[in-house]
């Protein structure tokens, strides 16, 4: 795996979008101050593939994934592997409730040749290839597959934990042997030996079950499977012979209803023609037309005369003349008299409001009179007061006066000085002006009242005066039209003989809608006889039609008793001929049913010899009963057959799997067994460890340029110095250049050893060392600052490190310089 370019924002320390661009980077290093967030930019590229980050002790760290405060934080990389590029994208989320989940996360192959600088215009990931993952659900998988490598071994060959391979280096045996066993893998082998156990136990417990079925089925034998077969042989001969004998049972039937059809035709027949009869009240029926014709003509007359009689009152009442004239004449002389008995009422009224009007304004005027007096003595007062206002002023100028002196105001001498008076002159004419001023209130408030009171009287004075005035006006009117009118009682008599004349009219036209209703009921009376005979002939004819068969003689339509006379002397002699057939009809009817019941009764015995009780069936479906019995009993033989053969075929198959569980249980206990042998382990641990040696040696040698080669003794790591005659040398006494030298080769082999282990193609296109070099001194800062550039060298992956030493990160030709500002961190190439 090499990463191309990667992308952050809101992880962790970048909280703004920040962009890493390895491309050309095959040796570069992450240089920055402590906490400025170098190793974070690893955490992404695990995150982001992963989900998950060493430090972050898991997948449930997820939480760390966010900036303070922010609440999105998304990843993006582009990688090669084995000659493919990828993109993979992680978003993680903080919901209302404060948790921290993954909201998205995918995996695509990119088309060949893609411009990863297109990145930066916000392309959608539909955009960006192949989807080989949508959901979080689906990474692990997919990423494994791309990669080439879990999370575990990703983490111990790509990305290399800080000092974990020089304890290692310097650990106790059991100590290393621990670590090979979590580094490696090799806990999958007492997972193998406990799923042996349980292969076993599970292979023991099928076994009991197929035990229990093969005791279930040890009446499947080769003997009950051919004794169902001959079973299934005599019903399937069964059937073909029922088969073969129903057609004749179905003509001797089909024989029998037609004989049945031709008597049930001859009762049907008789029947029909003794039902002749003639219908009862027909001769009524006939005279009832007449009749009903007669009376329709007495109510014609009826009406006629009743209409003759409306019109000579109704010209009665036209010479009457018009009663509303009549009618608005008296009315006239009735407003005569109430006008006249009303004209003193009104006049009466007119003088009372007169009255009170001339008294209501002459108390208007007495109030008014006394306001203009109470106005006088309240200007008097209010001139009291400006009187008594300078004569307190004066009083108040006399305290300082003294004889002989001048006065300040006169500026004469001052013989005698004036007595001050006791009480002050402002406040009596101040008591005086309040009684004046609330006099003239109440004397304008009274000429107020009584002037509103004696308006409103001379206004109901005019409202009076002109009712009184419009009704002498009506009154004259009524007068003049009245002039020229007959008297009261000549009106009235008059209207009393319209109202005579109106009333003899609306008996005649009471008699008239009377005949007419007559009329109507003698009508209706006709058309009921006429449709009464009309229907007499219909049901004749309805009968007649019913034997047109026979073909009866044809019917006098004048005369309809003669016609039904005919027609059931015809009928009686025709069923006398045809009783003699129908004794004839029902002997055939006998032969059929004797010889239909000897081919049932035929087909009954092939059902007793074969053994099967024959069916009870109607006659109208008992051909096809017969056959469906024949046929179920075939079948059930069949079913029965089919159902022992399949037993037998599974009793076969329990017995192969017994013998195929037996060998299974034997197989995972002998396996069980021998993982569970402390030897087995020990062996496979030194074969590792054996491997990593000769591969860390191989890397060394490389490393040092011949010096050194890596050996273990009984769980002890030691170096051959062939610059000192091939000394053995213990790793403790390695300088820290020395030590660092070993632990990365020891490191480079593990990582190809993983390699090697791994279920799919792993390719190692790369590895970063977080390693902490800023405890090194100068010399030692020197031999690792060359052993990498020549682990560079080699040319076969990409080499990062992660250090805050500049003086190392300056011999890298690419730099990444990472520095944290107060709201997130940023990262700067630099170099190539």
């Amino acid at each position: 795996m090499r990463p191309i370019r990667l992308d952050m924002s809101g992880f962790t320390v970048f909280r703004d979008q920040t962009t890493v661009d390895f491309t050309d980077a095959d040796y570069f290093a992450l240089v920055g101050p402590t906490g400025s967030g170098k190793s974070t930019v690893l955490d992404a590229i695990c995150f982001v593939l992963y989900g998950q980050v060493p430090r972050w002790g898991g997948a449930r760290g997820i939480g760390n994934a966010l900036a303070p405060s922010a609440a999105e934080a998304r990843v993006r990389l582009v990688f090669e592997s084995a000659g493919d590029r990828y993109v993979a994208t992680r978003v993680v989320r903080r919901d209302g409730r404060g948790n921290v989940k993954t909201s998205g996360a995918g995996l695509q192959l990119m088309p060949p040749g893609f411009d990863v600088t297109k990145l930066d215009t916000g392309m959608d990931l539909a955009d960006l290839g192949e989807v080989l993952a949508g959901v979080p659900a689906e990474m692990d998988e997919a990423v494994q597959t791309a990669v080439g490598l879990p999370y575990e071994q990703f983490t111990s060959c790509v990305v290399l934990p800080q000092g974990q391979f020089a304890d290692f280096l310097h650990a106790k045996p059991a100590t290393r042997q621990q670590i090979l066993v979590n580094l490696l893998g090799l806990q999958m082998y007492e997972k193998v030996q406990v799923r042996a156990a349980e292969r076993g136990k599970a292979a023991d417990a099928k076994l009991t079950v197929v035990d229990q079925s093969l005791a279930a089925l040890e009446d499947a034998t080769d003997e009950a499977v051919e004794a169902a077969a001959a079973h299934l042989e005599r019903m399937r001969g069964l059937t073909a012979a029922v088969e073969a004998a129903v057609p004749g049972l179905r003509t001797a039937r089909a024989a029998e209803e037609t004989a049945r059809g031709a008597r049930d035709t001859l009762d049907a027949e008789l029947r029909q023609l003794a039902a002749v009869r003639t219908p009862p009240g027909l001769a009524e029926a006939t005279g009832a037309v007449t009749a009903a014709r007669d009376a329709a003509a007495r109510a014609a007359q009826a009406v006629h005369e009743a209409e003759e009689a409306e019109e000579k009152v109704r010209g009665e009442l036209v010479a009457a003349g018009d009663p509303g004239s009549l009618r608005l004449a008296l009315d006239r002389h009735t407003e005569l008299a109430r006008l006249t008995e009303q004209e003193g009422w009104f006049a009466g009224k007119v003088s009372v409001a007169e009255v009170e009007c001339r008294d209501a304004r002459a108390a208007a005027d007495l109030a008014e009179s006394e306001h203009l007096g109470a106005q006088q003595l309240l200007e008097q007062a209010r001139q009291d007061y400006r009187d008594a206002q300078q004569l307190d002023r004066a009083a108040a100028l006399r305290g300082h006066l003294v004889a002989g002196h001048r006065c300040p105001v006169c500026e004469q001498t001052v013989t005698v000085v004036p007595r001050v008076p006791r009480e002050s002159a402002v406040r009596l004419a101040e008591a005086a002006g309040a009684a004046a001023r609330e006099a003239a209130e109440q004397a304008a408030a009274r000429w107020q009242q009584r002037d509103a009171v004696a308006r409103n009287l001379e206004s109901d004075l005019e409202r009076k005066r002109g009712q009184y005035e419009h009704h002498l006006t009506r009154l004259a009117e009524v007068r003049k039209a009245v002039q020229g009118l007959p008297g009261v009682a000549a009106i009235e008599e008059r209207l009393a003989e319209f109202g005579r004349l109106q009333r003899r009219l609306e008996e005649a036209a009471t008699a008239v809608r009377a005949a007419r209703d007559g009329l109507r009921s003698a009508q209706a009376g006709v058309r009921a006889a006429e449709e009464q005979q009309r229907a007499a002939w219909r049901t004749f004819d309805s009968v007649r039609d019913g034997l047109a068969r026979f073909v009866p003689p044809p019917a006098d339509r004048d005369d309809l008793a003669g016609a039904w006379r005919a027609l059931v002397e015809w009928a009686g002699a025709e069923h006398g001929a045809r009783s003699a057939a129908r004794d004839e009809a029902e002997a055939a009817v006998v032969a059929a049913h004797e010889a239909t019941a000897g081919a049932h009764a035929a087909i009954v015995a092939l059902f007793t010899e074969a053994g099967v009780q024959a069916p009870a069936a109607s006659p109208a479906d008992a051909e096809a009963t017969l056959i469906r019995a024949a046929a179920v009993a075939a079948e059930r033989a069949e079913a029965a057959w089919q159902r022992l053969a399949e037993r037998h075929a599974q009793a076969r198959e329990q017995q192969e799997q017994r013998m195929l569980l037996q060998r299974e249980s034997r197989v995972a206990k002998a396996l069980a067994g021998h993982l569970r042998a402390n030897n087995f382990e020990r062996w496979l641990l030194e074969e590792a460890l054996d491997m990593l040696v000769d591969g860390a040696s191989r890397i060394l040698r490389e490393l040092t340029g011949g010096q050194y080669e890596l050996m273990h003794d009984k769980g002890e790591f030691f170096v051959i110095d062939h610059h000192d005659a091939g000394l053995r040398r213990g790793v403790r006494t390695l300088s820290g250049g020395e030590t660092f030298q070993a632990s990365l080769a020891l490191a480079l082999a593990l990582s190809e050893q993983l390699a090697g282990m791994s279920t799919t193609a792993a390719s190692l296109e790369s590895i970063v060392l977080d390693e902490g070099f800023g405890t090194l001194d100068a010399a030692t800062l020197d031999v690792v600052a060359a052993t990498l550039e020549n682990l560079a060298a080699r040319g076969d992956r990409m080499v990062g490190l992660v250090t805050h030493v500049h003086a190392l990160a300056e011999r890298v030709p690419v730099r990444f310089e990472v520095h944290k500002d107060a709201r997130t961190a940023h990262v700067e190439r630099v170099g190539l």
